[in-house]
């Protein structure tokens, strides 16, 4: 997501950097772990999501415009081929937006700007299906 919330400001500064990152990571983590709702999303991560969540918040730290971190680490993230072994389909993308939106509704501040992000963050999730349905 290159897009800045203003002239001069990043997603990444607007939400408050590397700490509201890092608290959205970890409470989407939280409800994909404990929402019955997201067992579909959930059975495709390893039992240990330390890992997943070290990755996302990397991967969104960049995205949102902040450090490239996951970048520094790994290199270009090729995102949808490191999801083609995964079954990917419209209730997995639901299941994973769900977590999403209930994570930024609890972490972020209610901001006109919200929306933009959930669609982008919409998008991204959509890209990443691999199968109909």
């Amino acid at each position: 997501m290159t897009q800045t919330h203003s002239a001069s400001t990043t997603f990444y500064d607007h939400i408050g950097g590397a700490p509201a990152v890092r608290t959205l990571v970890d409470r989407f983590y939280e409800l994909m772990d404990t929402l019955p709702e997201a067992y579909g999303i959930r059975k495709l991560h390893p039992a240990d999501l330390s890992g997943s969540a070290e990755k996302l918040y990397m991967y969104l730290s960049g995205w949102l415009g902040g450090p490239q971190l996951y970048i520094e680490a790994y290199g270009h993230p090729r995102l949808r081929a490191r999801h083609l072994p995964f079954t990917i389909g419209e209730a997995e993308r639901d299941q994973w937006l769900m977590c999403m939106r209930m994570a930024m509704e609890e972490v972020l501040p209610p901001d006109d700007s919200n929306a933009q992000l959930y669609g982008a963050l919409s998008d991204l999730a959509d890209h990443m299906r691999n199968m109909a349905g």
